[in-house]
Order: structure tokens, then C-alpha cells, then sequence
């Protein structure tokens, strides 16, 4: 018999559960107890399933266990497979009652303070009984992990033109352009024109050094041929950067769609400065071949249509 269809007939879903708690939790044991049985029971399946393989899936160690190159493998296909059993129950759920169904989605700072609450709260307001599940993503290393583990059915995030992950797929809704912003009471509030050389020395407030928002503004001052502003605050905390500068002292860039949107209702307001750098592409991330839910295509549907005026305005 060959070994697929050994494995068709003798692979069972609950053995493939307790392999993946197994390398989740990093032992037998704690594997045991986090799914309310016994060690035995555990043992057993994972032996059961290398049996069925044919192969060690698994090093064990005084330290815990670790996945061989073929349990990584047979983990990578089975996080795929309770993925896509967790999007059937959750399409059967919608199909019964299209009120209800959850949806996780990663976004960065910049997003989940503009475009995202806005989405949100359109389709809460239609579909009450939906739950959304928004976690911070940091997308400077370009990684996507969350996507690729499956942990968020989707991302909002600015990207880099041209798009090269193979395995993901990018919708572009808007090209997103920077500002720089002071609070109302900033002196600099009611200027109808300023150079960008003005505003070297000034308190500026700037993201860590490597991130997206801090290399733009070093590309503008730069294509200016002026020195890059040492600055005075250094944080990627948007309650902190949105409180300071507020206050009026400061200088920071926001994103078009935060101003656009304002959620939160700031007292900030975009400076009369020409920023000579190229907006970059906002888009909806996805994995390719990836079932989507009926809610993620609601999701999605909507970000379209919250999108537009940022479109039309370019």
C-alpha cells in the first residue's frame, strides 16, 4: 500500500491536533495538560502518526521537543488544514444566520488610527453581532508573518512598489501621501507658507530610526539638501506622538487617510509644506490560494467603498 494511501486511511485529524499542541507548548506534558487529557494519551498519538508517516517527527530532549524536518513539514500543510475547517464552520455560521461570524485582522499603527476604525464601524453598524479582532503589525522587516501563520485572516498596511511575495496577494486601495503636522496652537498653525528649511531646528517627534515613517521624513529633507532635524522626542506610541503634538511644540507627519478620517477628533492640523516624496501604496493583504470568509469579502468590500475619497483626491 502506498504511503498516501496508508495515510488517507490512518491519519486522524485529533492526532494531528495533538502534534501541533505538542510543538506549540514544547513538551508532552504541558501539551497534556493544555488540552485536558493524559500524557499517555498524547504519547500515543504522536507515535501512532509517525508510525502512519513512517518517520520521526519529533526530537525529544531534557529540554522539551522539538519538530524534525519532517514535522515541520507535516505542521506547515496541517496549519492549512484547521485553517480552512475553521473558515467552514465559520461560511456554515454566516450561511445560518449572516448577522454573526469574527474576522482578525492585522494592521499597523498609521491604519488602525484612519481607515480601519472607519471600515469597522460601517459594518458593525449593518452586522452587530460580528466580532473583529484587530492586532498591531509591524510591517518594517516585510515579513508578514501573521499572515503566514495564519493568525490573522488578513493585513492593512502600506507596501512596498513593486509587490514581490509569491505566496500573497496585494490589493492596492490608495496611494498615500505624508504631511507634516502641528497642533492648533503651534505657531506655525496659521502660516500660510513655510519652507521646509524653517523647521530644521524645531522640537520634532519621530519614529525609531529604520521605520517607514522616519526614512520619509530623512528623504525629504535630504531631496531639500538639508540636514535631517535630530529629534527632540523619538517614539512609535501614536497616543504619545498625538499627545505631544497636540500640545503645540512639536512637529511630526501624519499619514493623509489620519487626517482625512480624524477618528479621535485631534486638534492637529497639516502644515503648508510640499513634501517631495512618492506616496506609497496602501493595500489589503491576503494570502494567495487562501479561502476567504464571508466576513473577510464584507471586509474587504467596504475598505473599497471607505477608500474612495482618498482615491478620487490624488
Amino acid at each position: 500500500m502506498q504511503l498516501t494511501d496508508r495515510v488517507g486511511r490512518r491519519l486522524k485529524l485529533r492526532d494531528l491536533n495533538i502534534l501541533l499542541a505538542v510543538v506549540q507548548w514544547g513538551s508532552m506534558a504541558k501539551a497534556a495538560h493544555h488540552l485536558a487529557t493524559s500524557q499517555s494519551v498524547v504519547s500515543k498519538s504522536v507515535a501512532d502518526l509517525e508510525n502512519s508517516l513512517g518517520v520521526r517527527l519529533l526530537d525529544r530532549s531534557s529540554q522539551g521537543v522539538e519538530p524534525t524536518i519532517y514535522g515541520r513539514a507535516i505542521l506547515n500543510r496541517g496549519l492549512a488544514v484547521f485553517d480552512e475547517l475553521r473558515q467552514g464552520v465559520q461560511d456554515i455560521e454566516f450561511l445560518a444566520d449572516p448577522s454573526v461570524g469574527e474576522l482578525r485582522i492585522g494592521c499597523t499603527e498609521w491604519i488602525a488610527a484612519g481607515l480601519v476604525p472607519v471600515v469597522i464601524e460601517r459594518l458593525s453598524r449593518q452586522y452587530p453581532r460580528i466580532v473583529f479582532y484587530v492586532e498591531h503589525t509591524y510591517t518594517a522587516t516585510l515579513e508578514y508573518r501573521e499572515l503566514r501563520d495564519r493568525s490573522v485572516d488578513l493585513i492593512v498596511a502600506r507596501i512596498p512598489a513593486p509587490f514581490t511575495e509569491q505566496d500573497l496577494d496585494a490589493e492596492i486601495l490608495y496611494d498615500e501621501p505624508i504631511f507634516v503636522v502641528a497642533g492648533l496652537q503651534s505657531k506655525w498653525a496659521h502660516r500660510r507658507k513655510i519652507k521646509l528649511a524653517e523647521l530644521v531646528n524645531e522640537p520634532w517627534l519621530l519614529t525609531p530610526p529604520n521605520t517607514l515613517p522616519r526614512s520619509l521624513v530623512e528623504e525629504a529633507f535630504r531631496a531639500h539638501g538639508l540636514e535631517v532635524p535630530r529629534p527632540s522626542v523619538v517614539s512609535y506610541t501614536y497616543h504619545l506622538r498625538n499627545s505631544l503634538v497636540a500640545m503645540g511644540r512639536f512637529l511630526t507627519v501624519f499619514p493623509s487617510s489620519m487626517l482625512h478620517f480624524n477618528t479621535t477628533g485631534l486638534p492637529i492640523k497639516a502644515l503648508p509644506i510640499d513634501l517631495p516624496i512618492r506616496p506609497r501604496p496602501v493595500a489589503i493583504v491576503k494570502l494567495k490560494n487562501r479561502t476567504l470568509s464571508p466576513v473577510a469579502q464584507l471586509f474587504i468590500e467596504c475598505a473599497r467603498e471607505v477608500a474612495k475619497p482618498l482615491v478620487k483626491r490624488k
